[in-house]
Parts: structure tokens; sequence; C-alpha cells
């Protein structure tokens, strides 16, 4: 056997070939029929395999094909397993390889730690698999112990794709996709620590204690910091492709994600110049979406890995594996479902992120801005983890949903461009950098901003951040911006904006006053070889001659799908609201949004839908009102079933994300041509009764135009209210309102609810939550949490807050949950929350704890809705 691997792993062939471990099956293996709707019948085995000391589960796809043919594994994304890619697996199976998944080490059903594919852990199981492959009589060989592999996979998958190409010369063919070429770089941008990221990488793998030692370490010495050093770097590069750089040596197809803050543009144009100088074929592909979300392109990238892999395994000459670089752009929206429309430019040569650069000049005196204490509040660019409904998607589409906070940022704006401007790849600046500290940490990002000036976007919602170390002197500093491929439209302007803090980054905890100025115009690279594709006909031209067959089928698939659908559940007639077992992973990403959601409302209930940013409560919202289909588990309003087009969905109401007035008409006009276009009898709309609850008077005769922030928010409510469903569900109905207009929200939703309806609100002020909510849902990425009335979670004095000096174990709480006078236990971070009964004092459980040996430190009231909030989360938000 002939591992023949480089750099610290390599070894003399001979002693690998009479030393090298035997990779050993556990059983014989399962073989399983895979059903194929085209094509020769794929069979899927699955074994489990006992390799370097761990167990892999591993899942092999084959045909009754005759000959050998070339071998393909694929890897998952972090936080995944093989399961992940199997549709992926099937069809390579059916086009001719044969194809091996496996979970890797402390993902799924496979043992050992997570080492963020380490050369001795990870990439050691790789040679170790294609070991096995090579003793496959189907697989095709080179020579003896070197199949014909080629390896593909998205993020973590990814990235041992182009490691086990810089490990393991037996590979022959990569298409590794939005992934990364230096993970230091990547969570470490600048020296600066990207702690949103870091956090979800940690928690999909179920915590730190499922990594090496030596990483779980790592990522708690420099979360407490908030800096990485050196020796931190050290660890996440040696697990980097670019620590392998001069042996990846084979054709790599990178398909890269404009939608991304975790992996941006920059790590695959580091990969393709690296690839490229060891003289390998390579071809760049920038898709629509990424790992804040987008459009995954999952058919068109499919469609090309294959051909990537026809073209350099099956050795096929006449295969077209495309252009070596293509940029999907978004043009416009397609109105009859609200997607983005997709189309792609292309070059013959890959033009890297800096060609066609042309200066923009840029205006604005020299600025100070603040660092404010612990870094409160920081702006807000990407929202890691958000998944299908990312920022990057909005601001692509035009939408600004970026913040930046008063006296935290320095602007500098260019005058309006004459023409519309194509900016592809890294824009750049530089600037002087002077701190009242040592070091400045400042995040650089350019938006394009409306000839009007009211709207300003940020491309693909990215940001530079950099650390300016020794700045008290004032330092100049060229930033290279985020790359991106975005389009100035004519009387635009560009704005340089830097900014002392950013929601997903580490920033210095200690106050400090950063001063800025301009040393450079704004260089930004055009890519004058790429060209767009021309738009595609109108539909309209396709299925109008066979418009007749089309609505026959639509109509014969609906009553199919009517029969089909679940049954009413008598008993949930009453029941406005029950989850059960919900789920939802969005295409493309690494852990579930939403995962085995269970809890149900009762009718007069005003239920608060809490949790931190990425917990699931947007996605829970949508997949209740119809919007996107869950993975798993049922949603049953009134009894009946949820999907798209549900009849019982005239019984809710929705306000998510605002609603579009026409300014000229009137309040009472706007909302009578909504609800005529709704296509329902006037009267059914009861919009007397909805004015009134909103409680607008006056203003309903005013034009929408002279409302005020407050009053569009009521007026959205009661376009909610319309019809007056029994369940209404409102998404921070609150957002952009000033204490008074917050306090008149309120009493709209209690008046609501008192009439026996009911209210789903999820809101961020925790404060209004507690006075207007009769019960709460509170969720953490994507899990309940905790469910109940608002006095039971809070605890209305009957509640307390036990610290103690070390954690308490599970056998301990449900000892103290068992003591007379205590109702209740919950362990916690810090201690127990424990709620008493009737009969029950902190005295008697004082005494209690002590001679139970709990470590008590100190005991007090537990009464707010923030404190239990931040509790029952464990201070993720």
């Amino acid at each position: 056997m002939d591992l023949r691997l480089r750099g610290p792993l390599r070894r003399p062939r001979r002693l690998l070939a009479a030393g090298a471990a035997v990779l050993v099956l556990v059983g014989a293996g399962t073989w399983t029929a895979v059903a194929s709707d085209d094509g020769p019948a794929v069979r899927r085995a699955d074994r489990v395999m006992s390799v370097n000391g761990v167990r892999l589960d591993t899942s092999y796809f084959t045909t009754d094909a005759d000959g050998p043919r070339p071998a393909v594994l694929l890897g998952h994304g972090f936080g995944g397993s093989k399961d992940d890619v199997r549709e992926q697996a099937e069809e390579l199976a059916a086009d001719g390889y044969t194809v091996l998944t496996w979970s890797a080490r402390g993902h799924g059903q496979s043992t050992g730690k997570v080492g963020l594919n380490g050369p001795k852990t990870e990439v050691a199981d790789v040679g170790k698999l294609i070991d096995w492959l090579a003793r496959r009589p189907e697989v095709l060989l080179d020579e003896p112990g070197d199949p014909r592999v080629g390896m593909a996979g998205a993020s973590y998958g990814g990235a041992i794709s182009l490691l086990g190409a810089g490990y393991d010369d037996r590979v022959d063919a990569i298409a590794p996709a939005i992934t990364y070429w230096n993970l230091a770089d990547a969570l470490f941008p600048n020296g600066v620590f990207k702690k949103l990221w870091a956090g979800i990488f940690v928690n999909s793998a179920g915590g730190c204690e499922r990594f090496e030692a030596s990483l779980c370490r790592m990522y708690e010495r420099v979360a407490e910091s908030g800096t990485p050093d050196a020796a931190a770097r050290a660890l996440l590069e040696e697990r980097s492709p670019s620590a392998v750089a001069g042996n990846i040596k084979v054709p790599t197809l990178l398909v890269q994600g404009r939608s991304d803050s975790l992996f941006p543009l920059g790590q695959a144009d580091r990969a393709a110049k690296a690839i490229a100088a060891n003289g390998a074929p390579v071809a760049v592909d920038w898709i629509a979406g990424g790992h804040d979300g987008g459009d995954a392109e999952t058919d068109r990238v499919r469609a090309r890995v294959g051909s990537w892999f026809d073209r350099y395994l099956k050795k096929d000459t006449s295969v077209d594996t495309g252009p070596a670089f293509r940029v999907s752009r978004t043009g416009g929206v397609d109105s009859t479902d609200g997607q983005a429309q997709l189309r792609g430019a292309s070059a013959d040569t890959y033009p890297g992120l800096e060609s066609g650069r042309r200066t923009v000049a840029l205006t604005g005196r020299e600025q100070r801005l603040a660092n404010p204490p612990g870094a409160n509040p920081p702006a807000v660019s990407a929202l890691p983890g958000l998944g299908g409904g990312g920022l990057a998607q909005l601001s692509s589409l035009g939408v600004g949903v970026s913040l930046d906070f008063p006296g935290q940022y320095a602007r500098f704006d260019s005058a309006p461009v004459k023409d519309d401007l194509r900016v592809t790849g890294s824009p750049t600046v530089t600037v002087h950098v002077e701190s009242t500290s040592k070091d400045a940490v400042l995040f650089a990002k350019v938006y394009d901003v409306s000839a009007d000036g009211t709207q300003q976007v940020l491309p693909a919602q990215l940001v530079t951040p950099l650390r300016v170390t020794d700045a008290e002197s004032g330092k100049d500093v060229t930033i290279t911006l985020p790359a991106v491929d975005h389009e100035i439209d004519k009387g635009h302007r560009l704005r340089l904006v830097l900014s002392s803090t950013d929601l997903g980054y580490a920033s210095p905890a200690a106050p400090a006053t950063y001063t800025v100025s301009l040393q450079s115009g704004l260089s930004v690279p055009t890519a004058p070889g790429v060209s767009t594709a021309a738009a595609p006909l109108p539909a309209w031209v396709w299925w109008l001659p066979v418009a007749g067959v089309l609505i026959a089928a639509a109509l014969l698939l609906t009553a199919r799908r009517r029969t089909t659908a679940p049954a009413p559940a008598p008993e949930l007639a009453e029941v406005p609201l029950q989850i059960t077992g919900l789920s939802k992973k969005y295409a493309g990403g690494d852990r579930y949004s939403v995962r085995e959601l269970t809890f149900r409302v009762e009718q007069g209930q005003v239920l608060g839908l809490l949790g931190p940013n990425g917990a699931g409560k947007t996605t829970t919202l949508r997949m209740l009102m119809g919007l996107i289909r869950p993975d798993d588990g049922e949603i049953r309003v009134f009894g009946h079933a949820i999907r798209l087009g549900a009849p019982v969905l005239s019984r809710v109401g929705a306000f998510v994300e605002g609603a579009g007035f026409l300014p000229h008409l009137s309040g009472r006009e706007n909302l009578e041509l909504y609800w005529a276009a709704t296509g329902r009898p006037a009267e059914d709309a009861h919009l007397d009764e909805a004015l009134e609850i909103a409680g607008l008077g006056d203003a309903l005769a005013r034009a929408v135009r002279t409302y005020s922030q407050g009053m569009r928010q009521r007026l959205a409510i009661a376009q909610a209210m319309l019809g007056l469903p029994d369940l209404l569900i409102l998404d921070e109905p609150t957002n952009g309102l000033d204490p008074p207009q917050i306090r008149e929200m309120r009493e709209v939703m209690i008046r609501y609810a008192a009439a026996g309806r009911t209210v789903i609100v999820s809101s961020h002020l925790l404060a209004e939550v507690e006075q207007t909510c009769t019960h709460l849902v509170v969720m953490d990425r994507g899990q309940l949490v905790q469910a109940g009335p608002v006095d039971e979670i809070v605890g209305s004095g009957d509640t307390l807050l036990v610290g103690t000096a070390t954690p308490v174990e599970e056998p301990a709480a449900e000892k103290v949950a068992a003591l007379p006078g205590v109702a209740s236990a919950v362990r916690t971070d810090d201690g127990l929350l424990v709620r008493l009964g009737a009969d029950g004092s902190a005295e008697k459980l004082v005494a209690e704890l002590v001679r139970l040996d709990v470590p008590v430190r100190s005991v007090g009231p537990h009464r707010r809705l923030e404190d239990a909030f931040l509790t029952l989360i464990g201070g993720s938000a």
C-alpha cells in the first residue's frame, strides 16, 4: 500500500508499504438499492471503517456498470454528516463514478475529536479512504495502489479536498466550494477576531469539548481576550490548504460565494493564484450564494462539477468545462415568485481582484470617531448564520440593511458617478489613523449611495476589519476592502465608512478616540475582460405555445396534492397553533436554523417569541405563514396542517417586514385598496374594528406621506388585522418607535387579544415583552429552551438565582428539584434557577443546599425577564 503523503506526513515509500496500518472494515457493510429516475440503478453500501484509531461512518455508491471507473470522495460541511451529500453522490454514481462519502471525525456517527482538518487526523483519514478505494475492483487504477480519484465538497468538505490534493498525490482533480485557503486569515482577518462566526463553528460541532484539546484551549483563550495571538494563528495555519500551497498541482474548480462573510472571495483568489502558479488548470466560479444565504445555484454547480470530473477523471477531452472565470449577477426580481434572477458573466482568463483599476476621488475632512466602552452598541453588517434570508441577498437587490451609529464612524464621499460603474474585485484606499490607545481596530466598508442620498447599500454586507498597531503617533494604512461584484448606477455615490465597532467581530473594550483622514482616492477594480451574458428571452415566449398543457398538468398536480394533504385534527380545532418536531436546514448551510421545535399556543394568549440573533425565530415565523417548507415536523393552525396556500391561512394575519403604502393616498384608502386586492368581500374586512383597535383616529383621512414612523407602524398593524384574523403574527412591531409610540403599540396588542384572539410577537425589547405578553417561547440556536407563562419563566418573587462556585451536575439539580418547598430547579451556566413552591422559602432552601454540599456562592431574587432570558440562553445574545 502506498499513501504517498507529502509534507509532515511524508515517509519513504517502502516504509509505508511495509508498516502502514491496515484499514479494517467493521462488519461486511449493508447494501441498499437507491432509486434512479434516469440511468443505471445506484446501490449504496454503509460501512463503519476503523481508521487511524477512530471509527468513520461511510457510504459507498456504485452501479453494476461494466469495467472500472474513476472514484470521487465527497466531503460534507461543518456540523453536518455524510448524509448531507447523499443526493450528489447518487447523481455522480449514476453518471459513471464510484463515490465514497464519510462523516468526518466528531461528526455524525463517526468518533474522534474535531481537528479542523488536521494533517495528522482528518487528512490522514483521507489517505486511508483512498487506500480502500484502490482495493475495489470497480475503481479505475492509474497504477497499483493509485486509484483515479477526485474530491469535492463545500465549506469544511471543500477544505479537505484542497488538503487531500496537497498531501496525497494520488488525488487527480478537485472541486472545492465556499471554503477557505487560510483559516487563520478567515477567522482572524488583519488581526481581528471574527467572534460570531467562530462561536457558530464551536456550537455547531456540539461545544468546545468536541474539539481536540489544543483547539479548544485556543478558542477559549482568544474568545476571552478578544485578540488572536501568534500561537492561535499558527495552529489554524497548519490546518489550512495554504500550508501545502506548492503541492496542489491538480485541475481545480474553485466555487466561491459572493454572499459570504465567513470565507469571502479573497480566499478563492489566493487559492487560484497559488494553484495556477504550480501549472495546474484552474477555473473560478463566483456563485450568488454563500454562508450568508442567497442562491447556492445547486443544480448548475453540480452540473459543472460533473463536467470538470468528466474532463479530468474520465479524460473526455470533448467536455466543455466552462469558462476560466464566471460570476453570477443579479438581474432583477422575478415578479411571480420574488426570487432574484441571475445572469452569468464570464472571461477566458481569471481576472483576479485587481484588474482594470480606476481611481474615484473622495472628499472629507479629518474626522474623529469613538470606540465606546465595551464596544457597545456595535455597528451591524452581516449577520452570521442567517441562512436563506441572508442580508447579503437583500443588499444585492438594492435594500440597505446595515447600521452605523453616529459618533462611531467617519465617512468620505465621492461625487456622483457619471456612468454606470461595475466594481469587480477589491477596492483599496490609504488613510491616516491616529489613536488615543496603543492599537486601533477599525472596520472599513464601501457603500453604494443613491442619487438622493436616502438609500445606502453595503455590497454583500462585507467589511474589512483591521488592527492598526502602535497608532498613538499616527500611521498611514492601505486598506484592501472586501472583494465584491457590484454595479454602481449612474448618479450614485461611493461612500467609504470607517467604523469603530461591528457586531460580528471583537473590538477593544476600553474606550478610545480614533482620528482618520484621507491619503488617497478609492481605487476600484472593474475587470474589463468580464462580459455579461445576454438577457434570456421573456418566459412567455416559451410557455405560451404549451399553456394549455401546463394548466392541465397544474390542475392535476393540485388535485393530487389536495388529496394527499394531512387531514384536519378535530381535537385541535380550537387551538390557534401547535408546532410539533419542526426542523429546517437551508440548502448549503452547515447547521439547522430550526431543530425539533415543539410548542403550543392557546386562545387569548399574547405569546412572546424570544431568542438571540440566529435563534431561528424568523425562520419559524416564515414556516408558520407557509412561506417556506420545513424539512421535518408539522405546523397546525386550528387543526389544519400549514402549507403554501393552505385555506386556514385566511385566519392568520401577519406583520413581518413592514408594509409598503402608497404615500399620496390616505391611510384608509391604502387599507381599502389592499383588501380589494385580496378579492374578498368588503364586509369581511371589519375595517372599522381594526382601525379602532389600532387607534389612528383622524389621521386615517390624511395622506400617508404625512405620517410619523409610529403612525405608519400602526397602519401596518391595522392592515395585518384586516378581517380580524384569529391568529395575529407580529415580527418586531416596535422597531423605530419612540417610548410613547411603543406604549401605544403595547396597548394595541393587548386590546386585540382581549377579544379572545391570539397574538404572537417576536421582539428584542425584553421589557416590553414582559409587560405585554402572557406567555413566552425562548429559542436559542434553533431549539426550544423554555416555554410557559411569563410569570413562571421570570419568577415573580418566587424564583431565586443560586450562584455556585462550580457548575451543578444534573444529579444534584434533580435532588434540589425534589426538595420540599421547591417547585423546580434548572441548571444554568452559573448555578441554579430555583422556583419555590407555596411552602418554600429562601432560608429553608439555603439550609438544604448546604446539606446537599452544593457550593453556594450567592442567592438572590430573579425577577426581570432580561435576567431570565440571559440565563436561559447562556449569554449568547
